[in-house]
């Protein structure tokens, strides 16, 4: 009698699919509801993009934990976007340093840091203070009502997906 052929081994799973696809359909089997899914993306882009190095971690981690909302899935969020806060900071910077020098103080550039820290370093510093905290307020400001949208739009996305994953839970 010949036995049965097995099935030939599937490919590897690509790099995308692995780190990405992968975890985030982890996540949506771990019973989170639509609104915390929706909210745990939106707050995740929001701290991704916050103008200063260092502080994304402690800030998805105390959001998620207060909220009760899945650590891990907003830290992936939000560090998927660090490219992008790298790519803003610089801009972001440059606006705040406008939003709160204005014409007065000097202009933050490249040059302009060289001499004031090779002439006056407090001033340097005053001046990428400025920067930092004018940055901070525009990302403050602009947080809100992207983080509305987002909320709001991927509700009924995320709906959608775990009612789909339920049915073929079912038909499986």
């Amino acid at each position: 009698m010949p036995e049965p052929v097995a099935a030939p081994p599937s490919a590897p799973a690509s790099w995308w699919r692995r780190r990405i696809v992968g975890p985030v359909l982890n996540v949506l089997r771990q019973g989170l509801t639509p609104a915390q899914l929706s909210l745990t993306v939106a707050l995740g882009v929001i701290f991704g993009l916050v103008p200063t190095l260092g502080v994304t971690t402690l800030l998805c981690s105390v959001a998620a934990v207060r909220l009760r909302l899945n650590v891990a899935a907003l830290l992936l969020v939000s560090h998927l976007l660090s490219p992008l806060q790298l790519l803003l900071i610089i801009p972001a910077m440059h606006a705040g340093a406008t939003l709160l020098g204005g014409n007065t103080g000097p202009e933050l550039t490249l040059a302009q840091l060289q001499y004031l820290f090779g002439h006056d370093w407090l001033a340097a510093l005053r001046l990428l203070w400025h920067a930092m905290l004018g940055a901070l307020i525009l990302w403050a400001l602009a947080s809100v009502p992207v983080g509305l949208v987002l909320n709001f739009a991927l509700r009924p996305v995320f709906r959608r997906l775990l009612a789909r994953q339920k049915s073929d839970e079912v038909i499986s």
